[in-house]
């Protein structure tokens, strides 16, 4: 048995054949049916379907991984992304993150100088912070050796200041396109509980490798890029807030049948990639 799903082309329709609905995929976890958010099947087709639609992903910020190093926790928690890339552009039109010397003043100074964003005038949060931990980081980046895997630049990133799992993870993704990390943000955290991958007594703060394990597993038995995967299910829950809300309701135990969501939404073609 198995289910297919149409991805309808400028030119025609593309049939995608995927196990039944009741198959394992791994680790206990069930392909589920493909029209169902938000199951294996459904996030396989949602990657072929961007495949076909729209534009080869692109992860990477930075022209260098001084670069990347600094863009990704400029947009990080509790920062739009937007007003993360506006900040991240600005300290690259000064030429502040091309390898001089610079204090933790003057990149506070700069974060505190107004960005304008979609029109608005808009202050930067956490800029001391923020400005702490580029000061620290940014001279050991310089200095780095060349990294080949991703996991390798990971767990190097993991020494500097100011620098966790998450946004270590993301960095090398980003940097070299990497397949063997996993972004372990809120978002991917509960798809994963939902679909039984991650168990809930786990957390990135104390279990992020064998999390990761268990995402990068999923990924293969898709037969998809986990860089693809990750960045697919971040981008259709941190655009739908209605998504999220279904989630959250399921984490905290109504039925599936009460928070299923059936996918009628077009297939997004363009992704920003700033968490």
């Amino acid at each position: 048995m198995i289910q297919a799903a149409a991805i309808l082309t400028r030119t025609g329709s593309i049939q995608v054949e995927l196990p039944s609905a009741d198959v394992e995929l791994t680790d206990g976890v069930r392909w589920g049916a493909v029209d169902a958010f938000p199951t294996p099947a459904y996030w396989a087709y949602q990657v072929v379907a961007r495949r076909l639609m729209g534009k080869p992903a692109g992860y990477r910020l930075g022209r260098t991984l001084a670069e990347e190093v600094a863009a990704c926790p400029l947009g990080g928690y509790g920062i739009p992304a937007s007003v993360g890339l506006a900040a991240y552009g600005r300290m690259r039109e000064r030429g502040i993150l091309s390898g001089a010397s610079v204090s933790e003043r003057e990149f506070e100074a700069l974060l505190r100088e107004p960005l304008v964003v979609a029109g608005r005038s808009i202050r930067y949060r956490f800029a001391a912070q923020k400005a702490r931990y580029l000061a620290a980081a940014l001279p050991l980046v310089h200095a780095a050796p060349k990294f080949e895997a991703g996991r390798q630049l990971r767990d190097w990133l993991l020494a500097v200041p100011g620098i966790g799992h998450k946004t270590a993870s993301w960095i090398a993704r980003n940097w070299l396109d990497a397949d063997d990390v996993a972004i372990l943000d809120v978002h991917i955290m509960r798809v994963g509980q939902v679909i039984g991958l991650f168990p809930r007594n786990l957390t990135v703060e104390r279990h992020y490798s064998e999390l990761e394990e268990r995402f990068l597993r999923l990924s293969t038995s898709l037969d998809v890029r986990a860089s693809e995967l990750d960045a697919v299910i971040w981008w259709e829950m941190a655009s739908s807030p209605l998504t999220v809300r279904h989630l959250i309701e399921h984490l905290r135990g109504a039925t599936e049948e009460e928070v299923r969501v059936r996918a009628r939404k077009p297939v997004q073609t363009e992704l920003v990639f700033a968490r």
